[in-house]
Formats: C-alpha cells, sequence, structure tokens
C-alpha cells in the first residue's frame, strides 16, 4: 500500500549546498537520505513530496556542515498482509514468478501461481495441467500479500499467492466473470412464461 507520511529529523546539509536557498538545500539534503531508503517501518522510500518547516540551522564543531530540525512528507510503499495488489510478471524460475508491484518485486511460488499442476518450461512459461492457463512474463495479475519480511533491509521478501476466487492473470478473472454471468433469456421465451401464467 503506498502512504504519505510526515517525519521530522535533523537533517545534515553539506557545505556544498551553502550557496543555495535554506529550503532548496534541505529539500536537496532530505531526498540524498531518504529516496529510495528501505526500513521496516517504512517500507520502500519513493520520494520526498515536500519540506514543511525547517528549524534553525545548528553548527556542531568538528562538522562543517550545519543541521537544521526539518519537518517533511514523503511517499512510501509498504506492502501489508492479505492487501491485493496488480502488477506485471519480471520472470519466471523453475520454482516460481516474480511480480513487479511497483518499487518492490514479489515471489509467487510455483504451487501459488494457480489452483492446478503446474509445469515449468525452458521458455520461462508455467502450464496448467487440467486447465491448460499459461503465466509468462509481461502478463499483468492480480495477487493477495500472504508473507512480508524486512529482515535483510537490502533485499526485503514478499511472498504472493494468486490461487484464491478473484486473482492470477486478469484474462483468467475476466473469463471466470463472463463464465459466471446467467445467459441472457430470450424475450419471446419471457413473454410466453408469462402469459401462460394468466
Amino acid at each position: 500500500m503506498f502512504y504519505k507520511i510526515e517525519l521530522k529529523d535533523h537533517i545534515r546539509v553539506s557545505p556544498s549546498y551553502f550557496d543555495l536557498d535554506v529550503k532548496e538545500a534541505v529539500l536537496k539534503s532530505v531526498k540524498l537520505k531518504y529516496d529510495g531508503l528501505t526500513t521496516a517501518e517504512l517500507g520502500f522510500v519513493i520520494d520526498v513530496i515536500n519540506v514543511k518547516n525547517i528549524g534553525e540551522g545548528v553548527i556542531i564543531p568538528g562538522d562543517g556542515a550545519s543541521y537544521y530540525a526539518t519537518t517533511f512528507e514523503i511517499i512510501t510503499f509498504k506492502p501489508e498482509l492479505q492487501e491485493v495488489i496488480v502488477g506485471r510478471i519480471k520472470d519466471i524460475a523453475d520454482f516460481g514468478a516474480f511480480l513487479t508491484m511497483g518499487p518492490m518485486d514479489g515471489m509467487i511460488h510455483i504451487s501459488q501461481t494457480m489452483d492446478d499442476f503446474v509445469s515449468f518450461a525452458k521458455d520461462k512459461v508455467l502450464t496448467g495441467r487440467d486447465s491448460k492457463k499459461i503465466l509468462k512474463v509481461g502478463d499483468l495479475c492480480r495477487a493477495r500479500v500472504i508473507a512480508v519480511s524486512f529482515k535483510d533491509i537490502t533485499n526485503p521478501k514478499i511472498g504472493l499467492t494468486m490461487r484464491q476466487q478473484g486473482l492470477g492473470k486478469l484474462e483468467w478473472i475476466e473469463e471466470e466473470e463472463k463464465d459466471k454471468k446467467p445467459a441472457k433469456e430470450d424475450k419471446k421465451t419471457v413473454k410466453k412464461a408469462a402469459g401462460k401464467k394468466k
């Protein structure tokens, strides 16, 4: 899920930014520190969108930079358990598929790609034995988050499933919806049935 979060931090502004306006220098310094940052609390920081408040600058002895108590807003992406997301298949391996969901990738174990026995082909295609469903690189899919681990911040692990109803390749979902809609009755048949009741 995407979040807009307000944070407060003491931001170090390098002397190389001293020729800039204070707000611009602080914004650049905040972006340098936070853009692309991944933490268990914030998720993946996509962008710093606004600096709301900048306190008075402080210089610490032995450091030529200045420090500003700053309030700013960021946009983050943090997958939550049971969240349903839409993404594109980035890669397929013999053990499963990788789904790009915004700034992160999630992994769908081969057993979670569809409700069928699944086989892997060397051309990076997963095929359902009975359903004949095919999953390949580039397919747009809907999946549910079933595991989130930020144990290794440099490589967060997101586990996904597409086995539940309403999940899977979008084409599969559309076909299932078409199959569920009742066939429209012929208007003449309806009129005849109504006439017989009289």
